[in-house]
């Protein structure tokens, strides 16, 4: 019997994609086969990238690595965890105070599907303070980002707010 491709769903909006979260990419794929970084559709949250915008922004961080795919997806995670075949969902923790929410979430998603385990990865130091609505506010006023988004982000960043540097 072959050995079954051990897949792992990192969901999230990446609205924008910053270095934080490519270092939980980077490092899920020392546990994992694949990664795929799954963009929410979530209409009731005010983005500013479209869900097609992030998708391509995406890629271009990701161009030309095949261990890892990006998609978009609506609905439950669990449902598009089962239809990817996915074994594990990603979770990326910065504080204590991230642990409360994705812990509920965690409890939730076993619940609804006990073949999918919760992983969760501490993000490293240097990202620790990192957000993705912490990187807009100084990209909206000017702010150097450039050390952390990867460039094609920090490129659509700037298309959005002139002043970035």
């Amino acid at each position: 019997m072959a050995n079954k491709e051990r897949i792992a769903i990192y969901p999230g909006s990446f609205d924008p994609l910053t270095n934080g979260h490519i270092d939980i990419i980077k490092r899920a794929l020392e546990l994992f086969d694949r990664v795929i970084i799954a963009i929410l559709h979530n209409p009731s949250k005010k983005a500013l990238f479209s869900v097609d915008e992030r998708v391509k922004m995406t890629k271009k961080c990701f161009n030309g690595e095949n261990l890892i795919k990006v998609d978009a997806f609506g609905g439950l995670l669990v449902d598009y965890a089962k239809m990817k075949n996915a074994t594990a969902i990603i979770r990326g923790m910065r504080a204590i105070s991230d642990f409360e929410s994705e812990f509920q979430m965690a409890l939730m998603n076993r619940k609804l599907n006990k073949e999918v385990q919760s992983v969760f990865l501490m993000t490293g130091l240097r990202w620790i303070f990192t957000s993705s609505s912490i990187i807009k506010e100084a990209a909206q006023f000017g702010g150097d980002i450039s050390d952390m988004v990867p460039e094609p982000v920090k490129l659509k960043l700037m298309e959005k707010y002139p002043k970035v540097r």
